[in-house]
């Protein structure tokens, strides 16, 4: 079998040579050809990805949740797509964190090397695709906001900083939720639509079912139009630290499990996919069932 190893070496710990060497070597004791493959700007993960289509077996890579965002770019529409093993180097990995791979490299490599693998849902939105998550509204653009400098020095605390000053120019916005014959309208402060139990490093969504067809959609509804009322900003931070069963009872708070919707908000609203700046404006959303295969432990429920 053949394998290759697409790594973003500005990724945390992968700026350590002996640490990608030993990758490498690891690799090689269960693959007959293992190829490494370094990013070197924002793009090349998903250029390396859609090129190992059709010509290997297994596609590892290491980075953070927005480097497996470029890889699921790469592959999803491609019409033989490998296996993936996953490195988890970034700030928060959620998707690991969520499939319960660990973050230290010796202990995710062996997860690769025994070879169980689950099959994983992806999300088409619009042109663009995702794996664990969807969000547009307050403090969803905090995680590509913020710079890789502070990041690396503060971690998650890093995206704090960047929320405050989020917090400050953010404003309702209104938004239509259209699925079957329903159509949902209102002004809302978030959204989010989400296949993982964690977002932001949070575990927010701890029903999710990363193979059932369906994503949880959770949106925050607001009575102003023009100010976040320090209501919707305490609904924002209880979803987050409590989860969003903790507001199910709430009448602001809309959660929906759906495969396939439409949404529409203004233009100039930004929709995070995967961590990363995605889109803007309205988008058609659709669930991409068991697309993508992911080594996994064992019994990683």
């Amino acid at each position: 079998m053949k394998c290759v190893y697409i790594y973003n070496p500005a990724s945390g710990k992968q700026k350590s040579e002996n640490l990608r060497n030993y990758v490498v070597e690891q690799l090689k004791e269960v693959f007959e050809v293992v190829t490494a493959r370094p990013t070197q700007k924002a793009g090349d993960a998903t250029i390396f990805a859609r090129e190992a289509c059709g010509v290997f077996d297994v596609l590892v890579v290491s980075g953070g949740d927005g480097t497996m965002n470029e890889v699921i770019n790469g592959i999803a529409q491609q019409p033989v797509r490998p296996k993936i093993g996953y490195i988890p180097t970034g700030t928060t990995n959620d998707l690991a964190h969520s499939l319960k791979i660990p973050k230290k490299v010796k202990k995710a490599v062996e997860i690769i090397k025994k070879g169980v693998s689950t099959t994983h849902d992806i999300f088409r939105a619009n042109d663009k695709f995702g794996i664990y998550v969807c969000a547009f509204g307050l403090f969803t653009g905090t995680s590509y906001q913020s710079s890789q400098k502070d990041k690396k020095r503060f971690g998650r605390l890093a995206y704090f900083k960047s929320g405050v000053k989020e917090l400050f120019c953010s404003t309702p916005f209104p938004l239509a939720i259209k699925y079957d014959d329903v159509t949902l309208t209102g002004n809302y402060v978030l959204g989010v639509l989400a296949n993982s139990r964690y977002v932001a490093g949070y575990k927010i969504n701890k029903m999710a079912n990363c193979n059932d067809g369906f994503v949880n959609v959770i949106l925050l509804k607001t009575s102003a139009s023009k100010l976040i009322t320090p209501t919707s900003l305490f609904r924002v931070f209880r979803a987050f630290l409590f989860g969003m069963n903790s507001l199910h009872r709430n009448k602001k708070c809309i959660l929906l499990k759906l495969s396939k919707f439409h949404v529409d908000i203004p233009q100039k609203t930004v929709v995070n996919l995967d961590g990363e700046r995605g889109l803007n404006g309205p988008f058609d959303f659709e669930v991409l069932p068991q697309h993508v295969e992911i080594f996994v432990r064992k019994n990683k429920n």
